[in-house]
């Protein structure tokens, strides 16, 4: 009995060094998590998401981000790194593209161009026959690490988001697990940028942002939207400004939403001025409890993955205008359809954008 106490101390000992020392990626910064309000007022559950109808994509999985293109085509970037092209209805579906990478999110620009994020690769300009170019893959010597978002401004200039500046998917096994690092952490290094394809050159509009994920442009193209997914916020930031630090409280960036039940994820801009934001996840109990605890979350890092603090799946998106205003709200508890990262809005339907769904949902679109 004594040498089975002995064996059993050791090996608390040793669980204890392991949870204690182990070497983990992430250095947490203390931080404090706004009190969650849950679904509530403009929040309040519902299952109006619940109700989607699927287009099958095959083998393709991920439709992360959809835009319906001038050429009346949909266009959806997959996991595969395969950017597929269909008819509205899902038919004739075909490769536009393949990055070799993880594109999150493009927009055309006025020539047709397919402006692309690539998470590995960096920003990609795709030809209308096909031809891949690398436009930004470094900021002032840096390198990008996780191009997430993009929007191309009428004049030309590109803005695009470096979700962190610390965590390359490439590195840490993909997209989301490189998310998950850098939320886990809170370091706050995802940064928006601009290049301005007349000078090639990339600079940094502003940084110290957690997760720098979705990004829109106001109608008057002065004002960029982002949301900041560690935060659960939504900022404003003015275009003009220059490697801002948004810590810093200067005039040129403002939050429009603090304290959202969920990460909030891609932004596109929908029909009738307003702007959908989807919900890759609902807020935890758990993660808010530990962000002014950094060694329990590099502790919970040491613990298999199924006890990391990964939220559960919950179907969520939402409509604003640029004033502030919640205009639309759907939601389905029961999670189905994992990750509703965004919502492409055209005149007859509402797809739901996803980070792993392995069919792309669609809602028919109720009229203003």
């Amino acid at each position: 009995m004594k040498k089975s106490a002995r064996v059993a101390a050791l090996l608390l000992l040793a669980l204890a060094a392991y949870l204690s020392l182990w070497p983990v990626p992430v250095r947490p910064v203390s931080w404090e998590a706004p009190a969650a309000q849950g679904y509530v007022g403009v929040h309040a559950p519902n299952k109006r998401l619940s109700s989607l109808q699927m287009i099958p994509l095959g083998a393709e999985e991920g439709p992360e981000h959809i835009v319906l293109a001038r050429d009346g085509k949909l266009y959806a970037a997959m996991a595969s790194g395969n950017i597929m092209r269909m008819n509205p209805d899902g038919s004739a579906q075909e490769v536009f593209a393949n990055t070799g990478g993880r594109v999150l999110g493009f927009d055309f620009d006025a020539a047709g161009y397919l402006i692309a994020a690539d998470a590995i690769k960096g920003l990609l300009s795709i030809s209308p026959d096909r031809r891949i170019t690398v436009l930004a893959d470094k900021v002032g010597g840096n390198p990008i690490r996780y191009a997430d978002a993009v929007v191309v401004a009428g004049n030309g200039k590109i803005y695009f988001s470096d979700a962190s500046a610390r965590f390359a998917p490439s590195r840490w096994g993909g997209t989301f697990e490189a998310s998950v690092l850098d939320i886990i952490e809170q370091s706050a290094t995802g940064r928006i940028l601009e290049y301005d394809p007349a000078s090639k050159a990339t600079r940094i509009v502003a940084k110290g942002l957690s997760f720098a994920n979705g990004v829109a442009l106001s109608r008057n193209e002065q004002t960029l939207f982002v949301n900041e997914t560690g935060k659960y916020r939504v900022w404003k930031i003015d275009v003009a400004a220059t490697n801002l630090d948004v810590a810093g409280g200067a005039p040129q960036a403002s939050i429009l939403f603090d304290n959202l039940p969920g990460y909030p994820d891609n932004l596109m801009r929908g029909l009738d001025g307003k702007i959908w934001l989807g919900f890759a996840k609902p807020r935890t109990p758990a993660a808010d409890w530990m962000a002014d605890k950094p060694f329990l979350r590099q502790l919970a890092l040491r613990l298999p993955r199924a006890l990391w603090p990964i939220p559960k799946t919950y179907g969520h998106v939402m409509a604003f205008t640029e004033d502030g205003k919640v205009v639309a709200d759907l939601q389905d508890p029961s999670g189905v359809y994992p990750e509703t990262t965004g919502i492409t809005e055209t005149a007859d339907r509402l797809y739901v954008q996803s980070l792993h769904a392995e069919g792309l949902g669609w809602l028919r679109r109720m009229a203003p």
